[in-house]
């Protein structure tokens, strides 16, 4: 079975308010990419792909008027894609939802949340207290996008359990001057730390519980990405992995974290304007439970730079830098 996750750039700007895909002329959301160049990109990535489930970051909206699963549909009718089921989870208010698709002769899923709001954890479209400032007084933490979280049925009947995530942002987005940059940039780690901690506390209730657990997509941290870092000791990939028998693992992480002086794996690819040059990084994750890497899945990054396969197939390279920013990672592994 092959599992994917992909953040899609402002995938909701292909669609018009009635979930149709807009593949015209006029400009995506994307500099410089028409919708039509974007949505046929994606068209070629997603059948390359041909990936049983595909965990989407930043899906389109769902709002009064708009439906993620209406969008979804056109696209997957639009390009003959065998993931028709459709599952989402709680809406958001950022116009970039998490959804699955996946192929119903495959597996079968369902949006199947834990906990409530007063459990601990809570459930993830609650509230979660803790200290962030060492204050002594505990601030409540919510997350923008909440995880989505699925319960996964292989037509073999094996069962697992999968989340998707987005996490907060560390970007310093509003700052105006080096000030705002530093207090923004630290408050914004802070939070994202706490909703990593609120994960863990997750993905430990569903180890101690015997599941086998995936958790996947766009943490927007790695270790070593920004000068703030050393002064919370982790950074969230680190806490969300854990250690010791209760460690979640993916090897692009391990790989970064054993050195971080060396080349590292890397899942995004953005454009800095100020210094002419692009930066990029791994944000991009697929963890396993310890059950499920006992049996020797196999990651890939589907960097159009990196991987030799999507480099020499010269059609899907140029869709993968067209698409999106991110690029796929995808798990093959034998349920």
């Amino acid at each position: 079975m092959r599992l994917a996750t992909y953040n899609v750039e402002w995938f909701d700007a292909l669609f018009d308010e009635g979930g149709q895909l807009i593949a015209d002329g006029g400009w995506s959301a994307r500099h410089n990419v028409t919708r039509q160049q974007q949505a046929e990109a994606l068209g070629i990535v997603f059948t390359a792909l041909d990936a049983d489930a595909i965990m989407l970051i930043e899906a389109p909206d769902t709002s009064r008027r708009r439906s993620t699963a209406r969008a979804l549909d056109s696209f997957v009718q639009a390009f003959e894609l065998r993931t028709s089921g459709i599952v989402t989870g709680f809406v958001n208010d950022t116009q970039q939802e998490i959804a699955l698709l996946y192929d119903p002769a495959k597996l079968s899923a369902r949006h199947d949340p834990q906990g409530s709001a007063d459990s601990v954890p809570p459930r993830f479209d609650h509230a979660f207290e803790i200290d962030l400032d060492v204050d002594a007084t505990k601030d409540q933490v919510s997350f923008s996008k909440p995880p989505l979280e699925l319960a996964l049925t292989t037509a073999e009947g094996r069962a697992l359990r999968l989340i998707g995530a987005h996490l907060k942002s560390k970007a310093p987005h509003g700052a105006r001057n080096r000030d705002e940059v530093m207090r923004l940039s630290i408050a914004n780690r802070r939070k994202q730390l706490a909703q990593a901690i609120w994960l863990r506390q997750r993905i430990d209730t569903h180890l101690q519980a015997g599941d086998s657990l995936i958790l996947m997509g766009d943490l927007n941290d790695g270790p070593g990405l920004d000068e703030y870092e050393n002064l919370f000791g982790r950074s969230s990939v680190e806490i969300i992995a854990g250690q010791g028998a209760a460690q979640m693992y993916d090897p692009h992480a391990a790989q970064a974290l054993s050195s971080r002086i060396a080349a590292q794996p890397s899942t995004a690819r953005f454009y800095l304007s100020r210094q002419k040059r692009y930066l990029q990084a791994l944000l991009d994750y697929v963890m396993v439970s310890p059950d499920l890497r006992a049996l020797s899945p196999d990651w890939r990054i589907w960097h159009p730079f990196d991987d030799p396969d999507c480099w020499n197939r010269v059609e899907l390279r140029e869709a993968l830098l067209t698409a999106s920013d991110h690029f796929p990672v995808t798990l093959d592994i034998a349920l």
